[in-house]
């Protein structure tokens, strides 16, 4: 079955930020045998002087395929994993729900926290609720309240990008579509006000692969340029995203 792990504020100004630690965390879960990484996703919260960031306000969630059974050893290995982990002075928080747990109120508390302040103990309550597995592991444990909403925006299928899927990162150069959307588990590539390009389309992928979630699919947004097809530049990709 599909899990949900969301993770925030695991960092530091000196560290490398939750992206790279959520990929961290993914490689170790894989080598434990404890569950198939299928995909992460970087989702942007509200940026207000009264929430403590350290430099974006944005949470992880990695998306993993699993055994019903191995919940619990799940949640023990991404809780040792973080607290190992976690850079001095965050207050990185923990979150892992199964697919079909996540509901339009987990949905709804992932959608508010990009528009208005919350505290832990919404967050606390909202996974109360819902059987949903939460935990503040280091510093203030204020990270909870991004790692529940990095799950409810995920399952929602509208917000955020890819930070990694299996292959993405390997893209380069001119490929068909068909190539790119194997070798990087892409669901989708078309223009913003488009249809889907056909497989054999060539498109230039740049240097910078990030897919948005769109509709609950990985989609990855191109333009024309000079009779050719590129996809769109990182600073739209995180306008977009964000």
């Amino acid at each position: 079955m599909r899990y949900l792990i969301g993770i925030d504020d695991t960092d530091n100004l000196e560290s490398r930020g939750t992206g790279h630690r959520v990929r961290q965390l993914a490689d170790f879960l894989a080598e434990q045998a404890l569950a198939q990484p299928l995909s992460i996703t970087r989702h942007q919260l509200l940026v207000d002087p009264q929430i403590p960031y350290t430099s974006h306000n944005s949470s992880a969630c990695l998306l993993v395929e699993a055994e019903k059974m191995q919940k619990t050893a799940l949640w023990g290995a991404c809780r040792g994993f973080l607290l190992r982990e976690s850079a001095p002075g965050s207050d990185a928080g923990l979150c892992l729900a199964a697919w079909e747990a996540v509901n339009p109120c987990v949905q709804a508390f992932g959608k508010r926290a990009k528009i208005v302040v919350l505290t832990q103990l919404e967050a606390e309550q909202t996974a109360l609720d819902y059987e949903i597995s939460l935990e503040g592991l280091t510093g203030t444990h204020g990270g909870i309240i991004g790692a529940l909403a990095a799950v409810g925006l995920r399952h929602a299928g509208n917000d955020g990008r890819f930070l990694w899927l299996p292959g993405l990162r390997e893209l380069s150069g001119s490929l068909s579509v068909a190539q790119i959307c194997t070798h990087g588990h892409i669901d989708q590539i078309r223009p913003l006000n488009g249809a889907n390009l056909a497989p054999e389309t060539l498109v230039n992928v740049g240097e910078w692969v990030r897919p948005i979630l769109h509709g609950g699919q990985a989609t990855l947004f191109v333009e024309e340029q000079n009779h050719e097809w590129h996809i769109l530049s990182k600073e739209r990709i995180k306008d977009l995203s964000n």
